[in-house]
């Protein structure tokens, strides 16, 4: 009788152990799977339809990569993969590293005999690049990627993930965007139901001006940073002397290049404004503004500090 119990209760403790052993491999794997997935890895050859509406299949993860934007070369070192980039234009000088890329010609210009010397697996273009380039990159078989945003932060969005699937960098890619759409969030929250200053942003002064209006992306910026800008009823970049001397703006932005704030505040016309008069001159890194990239949000709360300082204190 008591082999017999002894029998039972040792049966007993085997099952247990067996279905806890089962239970601990089925949380490894849960464990696993969703380690697996926080990981998560690009499938090649992964096809891409680029935003000429080309489709392009890239064979294997990109080792070697060619910026001949710098949007372009900001999203790869945000993407954790500035040690692929081996070219980039004159122009690509953010971060501080992408200086130490061998330059490759400009963004309208870029030298196709030395990008064919330095046969990159991948050339990621932006605006401005030509369709002869294009060809004769195709030529040299070069897969070549033509991506720019569409005038929104969703357009951003959709490029910097569509460049971390193609460098194999996703979940970085998804932490960015999360980001910038957290600090557009807290940007768009804190001058919500505020009254925007009337204000000017230059592009361009002198013989001729230019300047952001309503129907281009820095134009919408304006508006969600709540500034009155006094543009917003043009179309496209040109403005005239005598619009702006009628508007008379009471804050006027212009890009932190050298002296030009100095130059614009001592120019004839423009040093009888009331925004110059009254000290309403800002600069702002036009950089943040212009590339349609990582750091437009901080663009966003660039202008919103100047337009709306008391919501920052």
């Amino acid at each position: 009788m008591k082999k017999k119990f002894k029998s039972i209760i040792m049966m007993s403790i085997v099952v247990m152990l067996a279905f806890g052993l089962v239970s601990c491999g089925e949380k490894k794997t849960e464990e696993g799977n969703t380690n697996n997935a926080k990981e998560a890895v690009t499938t090649y050859p992964l096809t891409v339809t680029d935003s000429n509406g080309k489709e392009v299949v890239i064979e294997s993860e990109p080792k070697t990569v060619v910026s001949l934007g710098p949007n372009v070369t900001e999203m790869i070192f945000a993407l954790d993969k500035g040690e692929v980039l081996v070219g980039r234009t004159k122009y690509c000088d953010y971060p501080e590293q992408a200086l130490e890329v061998q330059e490759v010609g400009t963004l309208t210009k870029p030298n196709l005999e030395l990008i064919a010397e330095i046969k990159p697996d991948l050339v990621v273009a932006s605006t401005h690049f030509k369709e002869e380039a294009q060809a004769k990159l195709d030529e040299l078989g070069i897969p070549t990627i033509v991506l720019y945003s569409e005038e929104s932060f969703d357009g951003v969005y959709n490029s910097i993930e569509t460049l971390g699937e193609i460098l194999n960098s996703s979940p970085k890619a998804e932490e960015v965007v999360a980001g910038m759409k957290e600090k557009v969030a807290e940007v768009t929250k804190k001058v919500e139901g505020l009254e925007g200053p009337t204000m000017y942003y230059v592009v361009g002064f002198g013989e001729k001006d230019s300047t952001a209006g309503g129907d281009t992306f820095i134009g919408e910026m304006i508006r969600m940073a709540k500034g009155q800008n006094i543009a917003d009823d043009s179309q496209g970049w040109g403005y005239s002397k005598e619009m702006l001397a009628e508007k008379n703006p009471s804050i006027i932005v212009l890009a932190d290049n050298n002296d030009t704030k100095a130059t614009f505040e001592s120019t004839d016309f423009y040093k009888d404004l009331e925004a110059v008069k009254s000290g309403n001159v800002y600069e702002i890194d036009q950089n943040l503004l212009n590339r349609q990239g990582p750091r437009l949000a901080d663009g966003l709360e660039a202008l919103a500090k100047i337009l709306h300082p008391e919501a920052f204190n």
